[in-house]
């Protein structure tokens, strides 16, 4: 029993000690678990303040160390790139303007998705698809993103937040009166050069290459003075712009030149364009038609066809031409309008009258040799000489035939820019003397320095006495303001459309000079295509572009100190 008894308390404390060694093992591998738990927990701990202490660092290196991208790019707060331009009495025409834009570094960009997301939807018309790409590609350091910006945009943009977004300043220009002289004044690129019109002409006399080598500061370039007249320069524009919706023509324009100096004080052409934003009209505005379009100009060109034929002594005002019949050249036949009487012509009754035949006749007589040189000399066969860059080259038959020599008496056959029609009728008004326009600043003493005579003084004197003749009783009276006497030519040619000459369509244009007893302005205006005329449906250019000769000379006449004379006026009798 004994035996038994001791060996059941050994068994007993043999399982006791077991049971000790076990709890001591299972707490010794909870207390080492716990441990190890701790230790993973520091270093994660650590691995995350690492991460953002170097995410802090990038971001504030970012902030305040300039990037090797953008600091090659040198600000140019300070630098006015383009002069200002203003009329002959000082009102400003174009200046330059302070902005910024936005550009942005793509290799910095974090979220490239909720970059485009945010900018988008400030500027609806970006296109997101190309922005997404150009902001995706990391190896574009500096891209543009939105140029010439508001301050107003700048301020919404900044609320952003989007650190890779920045700015650099830049000069925008900026045309107060819009479209009024946008044929004239021209246009700049995104980059502030010129594109065309006087823009263009400063670039072309070496401002580009004074910018370039960092001479364009404010204090070096002093404003550019044009010879137009802003005043004078609206009412044209208006007249213009009624002629485009009052006779819903294609295109219209006129221009108003000093005939003793050859400054342009006015020139408009429609349809035009806003020279502040010259893509949103685009196309066919662009095309300034005084200068860069050539058209024929129909029975203005008699003015021409007289003066060279009384010049050179071949005919005299006493001079009769028969009109009683057609004339017949081959195929083709010279016929006259309906009211255009059918008898023997004197000469101031076939420039009054506008008679084809009576001028065909002349200019028979004139030689086609002699016709060519004149008008050479009339500068109507040769481009014009001035400071817009975009000026046409007339266009005249490759070969001159007598058939040609006829119809270019009249009006058709030869193509010439408005303003250079203007100009020559000009020397035919002041004493003779062909002088190149320009939108420049001229005094008569310098233009009679490079003027070159063309008629004789009494030719000019008789084609100002024409010119009143018609003014009073023939195709201008439509023109005529009291008081200022309006004396000139109209011309009404059919357009050639595909190779034929149209029968409803033409081409109108009335030349004129005022006051016609002693001129200083030449005043051209034009219609293209009119459907209808003032109050009739007539599209001669009796009845369209004679009155907007009308309407531009009673508003501006006493603009320009023209001196009004209410006393009767006597034509002499031929």
């Amino acid at each position: 029993m004994s035996v038994i008894a001791f060996s059941l308390r050994k068994s007993g404390r043999v399982k006791t000690l077991i049971s000790a060694k076990r709890s001591a093992r299972a707490k010794r591998k909870a207390q080492g678990s716990a441990k190890q738990a701790r230790s993973r927990l520091v270093i994660l701990s650590a691995c995350f303040i690492l991460a953002y202490c170097a995410m802090f660092a990038r971001m504030t290196e970012y902030g305040f160390s300039p990037a090797e991208a953008t600091a090659s790019i040198p600000a140019n707060n300070n630098i006015a790139a383009r002069p200002d331009i203003t009329d002959r009495n000082g009102e400003l025409l174009a200046t330059d303007v302070h902005t910024v834009s936005m550009f942005a570094e793509p290799f910095r960009i974090v979220d490239v998705d909720e970059t485009v997301e945010k900018i988008s939807g400030l500027f609806p018309d970006l296109d997101r698809k190309s922005l997404y790409a150009k902001l995706s590609d990391r190896r574009q350091k500096f891209i543009w993103v939105r140029r010439q910006l508001t301050p107003k945009q700048q301020s919404e943009v900044l609320k952003l937040g989007i650190p890779a977004i920045g700015f650099r300043p830049e000069v925008k220009r900026f045309y107060p009166d819009g479209r009024i002289a946008a044929h004239v004044l021209g246009y700049v690129d995104i980059d502030n050069r010129g594109v065309a019109g006087m823009e263009k002409y400063l670039d072309l006399q070496g401002l580009s290459d004074l910018k370039s080598v960092g001479m364009t500061t404010e204090e070096a370039l002093k404003p550019i003075r044009l010879s137009l007249d802003i005043r004078v320069q609206n009412i044209v524009y208006d007249a213009v712009r009624h002629a485009m919706s009052e006779y819903k023509s294609k295109a219209a324009g006129a221009a108003v030149i000093d005939i003793h100096t050859g400054e342009v004080l006015a020139l408009a052409s429609a349809p035009d364009f806003d020279p502040n934003d010259p893509q949103a009209d685009g196309g066919d505005g662009w095309l300034n038609r005084m200068t860069n379009g050539t058209f024929e100009m129909g029975s203005t060109f008699k003015t021409f066809s007289m003066a060279m034929a009384l010049d050179s002594g071949v005919t005299k005002l006493s001079d009769t031409f028969d009109a009683t019949t057609p004339l017949h050249f081959g195929r083709f036949t010279i016929h006259d309008d309906r009211d255009v009487p059918r008898r023997w012509l004197t000469v101031p009754e076939v420039f009054r009258y506008s008679s084809n035949i009576g001028t065909a006749k002349m200019m028979d007589r004139v030689g086609m040799d002699n016709q060519k040189a004149y008008l050479t000399r009339f500068g109507l066969l040769t481009r014009m000489e001035t400071e817009l860059p975009e000026v046409k080259t007339p266009s005249q038959p490759k070969v001159w035939k007598k058939i040609n020599a006829i119809t270019i008496s009249f009006g058709h056959g030869v193509a010439t820019t408005p303003l250079q029609t203007a100009v020559a009728g000009a020397a035919l008004v002041n004493g003779g003397e062909l002088i190149e326009p320009t939108f420049l600043p001229r005094t008569a003493e310098a233009a009679a320095q490079t003027a070159t005579r063309i008629v004789k003084p009494s030719t000019s004197d008789t084609i100002r006495t024409l010119f009143k003749l018609n003014g009073e009783e023939g195709s201008g009276k439509s023109a005529d303001v009291p008081g200022f006497h309006v004396g000139g030519k109209t011309g009404t040619a059919n357009k050639v459309i595909n190779g034929k000459y149209s029968h409803t369509l033409s081409f109108n244009a009335y030349l004129a000079a005022f006051p016609i007893d002693h001129p200083q302005y030449v005043v051209l205006s034009f219609c293209d295509e009119p459907l209808s005329g003032e109050g009739t449906t007539s599209t001669f250019a009796t009845n369209t572009a004679a009155p907007m000769v009308k309407q531009i000379v009673a508003r501006a006449a006493p603009m320009l100190n023209v001196v009004p004379d209410f006393e009767p006026t006597m034509v002499a009798n031929y």
